[in-house]
């Protein structure tokens, strides 16, 4: 489950702790994950049906009308828990901030299941080994079950860029991933493990204050 990219703010944080309570109490963490993957399948689906999107975010739509639509496409298809919540928001006209408040509920997801997830940025695409080493090399440093998402990003003049919550790692080792992008591109992604290994071996103290915050 690659990770939002919304930020979450303090109203999210507020609806996302509630909701992950309540999760807890009805179906412990079984019910947490079940619901991340249930609105994590709602937000990609309006992501790629831009019709979905407006329906969700309009203030045009009376909040009645919407609580009618959304009962008939989402019933049967996830949880009651996850499309009660989700008729909540419609009700207190909060639809809109689904997207922070999904990304504040996906990090307390993956701190109850000890798991990291991160987003991974090249400028092309890597091989499922190179991922695989850079995987296992931030599990290491973070001591940490690291779940890694690669996304190939073509605005990227080149080099790496790891992203965990709500950090981005390239401040501190810029420098060196400035040199990386270079190498890359004169060498290609087959680079990345024995030069990504050097980074973060470099760096570990930079990462474990990162994921401290």
């Amino acid at each position: 489950m690659p990770l939002l990219e919304t930020p979450p703010d303090a109203l999210a944080e507020t609806y996302a702790t509630s909701l992950f309570e309540f999760c807890k109490d009805k179906g412990g963490i079984d019910a947490v994950e079940e619901t991340l993957d249930e609105l994590l399948g709602v937000l990609n689906t309006a992501r790629d049906d831009a019709q979905f999107s407006e329906f969700l975010a309009s203030r045009v739509l009376a909040t009645s009308a919407r609580k009618a639509s959304l009962s008939s496409i989402l019933a049967g298809r996830i949880s009651e828990r996850t499309l009660h919540f989700l008729l909540l928001l419609n009700d207190k006209e909060r639809l809109s901030h689904l997207p922070a408040i999904a990304a504040s509920f996906q990090a307390m997801a993956q701190q109850a299941l000890g798991r990291l997830d991160v987003d991974v940025h090249t400028a092309s695409p890597i091989s499922e080994a190179d991922l695989d080493a850079i995987r296992e090399r931030l599990a290491s440093a973070l001591g940490k079950d690291v779940v890694a998402h690669h996304r190939a990003d073509p605005g990227m003049i080149g080099g790496l860029k790891l992203r965990f919550g709500d950090q981005l790692v390239d401040g501190s080792i810029a420098g060196r991933l400035r040199r990386l992008r270079d190498q890359l591109a004169a060498d290609g992604a087959t680079r990345v493990r024995t030069r990504v290994a050097e980074i973060i071996d470099a760096d570990t103290s930079a990462l474990d204050d990162a994921a401290g915050d």
